[in-house]
């Protein structure tokens, strides 16, 4: 196995590009296992999480990246900007993160969220996408 301390500072484009797919929870933690494509195996012990599109080891000609994994997400098409806000707080209300990309709101497949949107009827559809939620730029705290 080899041991990870912190992403590499360099990118590697010129070269033979390996992944090492993990989960999005398994990437904000410090400490955790992974298997790359090859097959090589990984341990993380880190300072502070990684990122998907982090390069982590270099053999040879193999340049080994993090990618994060698909899970299941449901789909908010964006209709207007008072539909917008209204979800987006729906949603935060809930205290569920969410991700605004190009003309629709992402946020996890949860039966909380599927009951909210089936009562409020608000339109989404379910699939399955790489989810990278807002990042929260204060504390927060009840």
């Amino acid at each position: 196995m080899i041991l990870i301390r912190a992403a590499l500072s360099v990118p590697f484009a010129a070269r033979e590009e390996v992944q090492i797919v993990a989960e999005r929870q398994t990437l904000a933690k410090r400490r955790w296992r992974g298997l790359a494509a090859d097959g090589i195996e990984f341990g993380f012990d880190l300072e502070k999480p990684l990122r998907a599109g982090d390069f982590v080891h270099l053999v040879g000609v193999k340049a080994y990246r993090l990618a994060q994994a698909a899970e299941p997400v449901l789909e908010i098409p964006l209709l207007s900007p008072a539909q917008a806000v209204k979800t987006g707080w729906q949603i935060g209300n809930l205290h569920f993160p969410l991700a605004v990309v190009e003309g629709h709101i992402l946020v996890q497949d949860d039966p909380a969220i599927r009951q909210l949107f089936e009562r409020e009827r608000t339109l989404f559809r379910a699939r399955t996408a790489v989810f990278q939620p807002l990042h929260a730029v204060a504390p927060h705290s009840h």
